[in-house]
């Protein structure tokens, strides 16, 4: 039995509603429950370091918003976002190479899960088919899942989504969108190749077909910039931009607890997902718009984006040395250009353990935690994969944490 059947059973009163069959608790969520062991390392999470965050930075631009603008930072506000903030942003994304973009071409979300949540109220009805990367994001697979979507799996590979094997998934399914996440994906931190990129924006075009591109992690490169973005690609492929949704958010590069997204989009889309938002919340936070718009006209944030490259950066090398000097050829992966993780895989080899989640519970019994791959597939998991974040542990835990995995690998099920 649906545990949404079991509990309109027991509360008797309660029914819920047909589409929460669809989903199940996050995986990672449950495995935070057992985060409380004292003395335990976490690879799980996949948050920034708080310890990174600007703090006076922040603090000053919330003391600006309270001076300069206080009735409309403690006010309500437009649906749409704080025009200040909107004008930040365009501005922002314009510095990445979006040359054309203006504030109107954009809404503010309450964090990029908002935006996720909006494309599916706006776009997706029971039945409707969605192709998203096989490995993907585990909130969007749940989010799409919850209003009814039939999710198809295109493979990956270093370079990112298999252009080839994307194009034949379009022409057979014909989505209603294709789901991407181009730069350092969570969980794969794959990149894709300019190729490949100028390859997604040419099949949106030949199939008809919309993209969305999540990037949340673009900005967190460790030694080249990526490719440009698809919505900053599109500008030198006619007729792509109407073809394109662009997700943005500050979560990662100043703050989660601002809950400052952004959501660029063909005007109509933008129109019905102002609607519904306006059904959802009213409005995101003014103060926190206000506190990010301030923060943005600062200047800090291009100091900010370069002190957290620079621990990132240490902190994945120090986790790629680490997983081959105790984990040898058990363990095979990428080392990452950016972001926030190290997507792996078990090899068996020497007879060590294969089973992500296997693994995960031995991993925790040793006094370290990451999360399973499995969960992260939509369909046909590979049960052999792991995630591991280097965000949040310093270079000693690190080196601890990874030679505490290799005792966990090695040792059998009992």
């Amino acid at each position: 039995m649906s545990s949404a059947s079991t509990h309109a059973t027991s509360a008797g009163f309660v029914q819920f509603a047909d589409r929460l069959k669809n989903v199940e608790t996050s995986a990672i969520r449950e495995l935070f429950k057992l985060l409380g062991k004292p003395g335990i390392i976490s690879f799980a999470g996949g948050f920034p370091d708080s310890a990174l965050f600007d703090v006076e930075g922040i603090r000053e631009a919330s003391q600006q918003a309270l001076s300069e603008q206080p009735g409309a930072a403690l006010q309500y506000g437009a649906t749409e976002g704080f025009n200040p903030l909107r004008e930040e942003l365009a501005a922002f994304m314009q510095s990445k190479g979006v040359h054309s973009l203006q504030p109107q071409d954009l809404i503010v979300t309450t964090g990029s899960q908002q935006a996720l949540d909006l494309l599916g109220k706006t776009l997706i009805s029971p039945g409707d088919k969605v192709i998203v990367e096989g490995p993907t994001f585990l909130a969007t697979i749940q989010c799409f899942r919850l209003y009814g979507a039939e999710l198809i799996s295109a493979p990956i590979d270093a370079d990112g989504v298999q252009t080839d094997r994307l194009e034949a998934l379009i022409a057979q399914h014909q989505p209603k969108f294709v789901y991407l996440i181009p730069t350092f994906g969570n969980p794969s931190g794959g990149l894709l190749s300019l190729e490949r990129r100028r390859q997604v924006l040419e099949l949106a075009l030949r199939y008809n077909t919309l993209i969305v591109e999540d990037d949340p992690y673009g900005d967190l490169y460790f030694g080249e910039a990526p490719p440009p973005s698809l919505l900053a690609l599109s500008e030198q492929v006619p007729g792509s931009r109407e073809a394109l949704v662009h997700c943005g958010s500050l979560s990662k590069v100043l703050s989660p607890g601002l809950r400052v997204g952004w959501m660029v989009a063909p005007p109509a889309l933008l129109a019905a997902a102002t609607m519904c938002k306006q059904f959802s919340d009213a409005h995101t936070s003014t103060f926190a718009q206000a506190t990010a718009a301030a923060y943005l006209k600062s200047g800090r944030m291009p100091a900010t984006l370069a002190r957290v490259r620079s621990v990132y950066a240490e902190r994945a090398q120090a986790m790629g040395q680490a997983l081959k000097q105790h984990l040898g050829g058990a363990l095979a992966f990428v080392a990452p250009q950016g972001g926030l993780f190290v997507w792996a895989q078990l090899t068996g080899q020497d007879g060590a353990l294969t089973d992500g989640a296997t693994f995960a519970k031995q991993a925790i019994e040793q006094g370290v935690a990451f999360v399973p791959g499995a969960p992260f597939y939509c369909a046909e998991p590979d049960l052999s994969t792991l995630r591991l974040s280097f965000a949040t542990a310093d270079i000693g835990q690190i080196e601890e944490g990874v030679a505490r995995l290799s005792r966990a690998v090695a040792r059998q099920p009992s």
